[in-house]
């Protein structure tokens, strides 16, 4: 379902469904990221699920928490992402131990041809998501910029990644459908 005006960046709270019609295939990416194969199966039949929170704290930094779920198979992960371009470790479920900054960025300000195009007037003319994310120890790095563009018809999140890994890049744009 196409996401409502009301929905923006700057509030991305609510539920979001991975639309596998409309999104690029995550294999080779997933693979890339040393992800298994069974895994890498279980991902590809299973609905992926968002449930996110975006809030502001005192200090006025925006922050984007977000349980994702994929059904069957209950696998699970959890992304707090602070917007201030910070350095961020974890011990991530899914891709193991990595570190991570976002911020708010202008698609001018994006390099990669991919990832600055096609996006809705509201990305043009405002700002997006810059998120950044290295492995370490698995020796990738993901680049990824969240907004908004009309998909099939319907204004939608999404989210396009440049994963790199030595000389190897993959690229895949996901798009998610509003829920509630």
């Amino acid at each position: 379902m196409a996401a409502p005006d009301s929905v923006t960046l700057k509030d991305l709270s609510g539920t979001w469904v991975m639309n596998k019609t409309l999104s690029d295939d995550t294999d080779a990416v997933l693979k890339l990221q040393g992800i298994s194969w069974l895994v890498r199966r279980a991902i590809a039949y299973s609905t992926i699920t968002l449930y996110a929170k975006e809030y502001v704290d005192d200090a006025k930094v925006y922050h984007i928490d977000i349980d994702q779920v994929s059904s069957p198979g209950s696998i699970k992960n959890r992304e707090e992402r602070a917007l201030d371009w910070v350095f961020h470790e974890k011990d991530d479920s899914f891709f193991g131990k990595v570190k991570g900054r976002t911020r708010w960025i202008k698609l001018e300000d994006v390099s990669d041809e991919y990832m600055n195009q096609g996006w809705a007037k509201e990305c043009v003319d405002g700002e997006v998501i810059d998120a950044y994310v290295e492995s370490i120890g698995g020796g990738w790095v993901a680049e990824q910029i969240w907004g908004f563009a009309e998909v099939d018809g319907g204004r939608r999140h999404v989210r396009r990644s440049v994963v790199k890994k030595g000389k190897q890049v993959e690229r895949v744009s996901l798009v998610y459908d509003w829920q509630k």
